[in-house]
């Protein structure tokens, strides 16, 4: 039997989602409140965190203040102790903003920040990833983070991000991946929108990832590195943080 969340994530769309969880947020952070566990974004502990997922619910992963993910406090967690983000000056391009971090990164003075996407409400820019209105060599850092998954042609998709990354820039392309497989799976004879949650993990993701994934940018031309934050944390701070233990951040340079 799928639990409230998971009814609630199939059953809405995901903008309207968002708008009543934001409207839900303080109460959620009241009623976790405690000090089990970590939200590194804002700081904030919890006794537990919610649970997340359109077919396999994961428990225990969903923060009550930012609504962040796994993938989102590694991201951020990356960000703070291996770049400088937060410090340095520079033109960024952010695709579908996550409300994890859309406010936060904006309020920073020395980001020239500006957010993309076909259809959310909150993107500066609406475009096609895989044609982008913007010249080449334009922005120092890219942060794509779960798209590629729903493009049909994500190679092209690909060559538009590293097209627009200035040499010396970093892209993170952060997807949802399986590293148990070499090769990404795609089937676009499965057309039935339950069968292809059931097996792709949302009926609108297109492929499930394997280990092939960073040798496919590398072969538009980035310099890839496989990065596993995990491995540098205590298996006690990846619980107090409840991140994905070997998750991989696909971090990207462009040659300069």
């Amino acid at each position: 039997m799928k639990s409230p969340f998971q009814v609630l994530l199939n059953l809405f769309p995901r903008p309207f989602l968002i708008q009543i969880s934001l409207l839900l947020r303080p109460l959620l952070v009241f009623a976790y409140k405690g000090k089990t566990y970590k939200d590194p974004i804002d700081g904030k502990t919890f006794s537990k965190f919610l649970p997340y997922g359109y077919e396999k619910q994961r428990p225990n992963v969903l923060s009550p203040s930012t609504l962040s993910l796994e993938r989102h406090r590694l991201l951020w967690l990356y960000l703070k102790q291996k770049t400088n983000f937060f410090t340095q000056p520079q033109k960024i391009l952010h695709f579908a903003p996550e409300q994890a971090f859309y406010k936060r990164f904006k309020s920073l003075k020395h980001l020239d920040y500006t957010t993309t996407d076909l259809n959310s409400p909150i993107a500066d820019v609406k475009a096609d990833i895989c044609d982008l209105p913007f010249e080449t060599n334009s922005f120092d850092s890219i942060i794509c983070n779960h798209v590629l998954e729903h493009i049909e042609d994500d190679e092209k998709a690909m060559k538009e991000l590293y097209r627009i990354l200035k040499p010396g820039g970093m892209a993170i392309l952060q997807i949802p991946q399986d590293l148990s497989r070499a090769a990404t799976f795609e089937d676009d004879s499965i057309v039935d929108q339950k069968e292809r949650a059931k097996i792709f993990g949302q009926y609108d993701h297109l492929r499930i990832y394997g280990r092939d994934f960073f040798d496919k940018l590398r072969s538009i031309g980035f310099d890839v590195e496989e990065v596993d934050l995990t491995s540098e944390l205590r298996d006690s701070e990846i619980d107090y943080y409840r991140l994905a233990k070997g998750e991989i951040i696909p971090v990207c340079f462009k040659p300069a």
